[in-house]
């Protein structure tokens, strides 16, 4: 599985996740830092890519337009790439699983501190 990371996650990320989802790519490496959130989806679609973001765009579209492509929201994502890597290690199976699941078209991911705490 191969994943797009929005803008609004670091550029570092997608190679400290590369063992896990290698091929992965940043907008900024696909000249997408300014595109609309329509061209980056498409993008994602037609290249066979999940949209991984810490905004509601991506998830908002993927209810509005279906799938592909899926996305995985890291909700409420303000805190540092470290941890942000951590959360998708620690739900990679599950990010596997999802991709796989032809009748799902979004993932949504907190920290598990913010799940105890819900």
């Amino acid at each position: 599985m191969k994943l797009l990371l929005d803008e609004n996650l670091s550029r570092r990320l997608v190679r400290r996740i590369d063992d896990l989802f290698p091929g992965s790519r940043h907008v900024a490496s696909e000249e997408l830092v300014q595109a609309s959130d329509t061209e980056i989806w498409n993008y994602a679609r037609a290249n066979g890519i999940a949209i991984v973001s810490a905004d509601a765009d991506f998830y908002e579209l993927a209810i509005t337009l279906g799938f592909p492509p899926k996305v995985i929201w890291l909700k409420g994502c303000d805190y540092p790439t470290a941890a942000a890597e951590g959360l998708i290690r620690d739900e990679a199976i599950r990010i596997t699983e999802f991709d796989k699941d032809p009748e799902k078209a979004v993932l949504v991911l907190r920290p598990h501190l913010l799940h105890r705490a819900l």
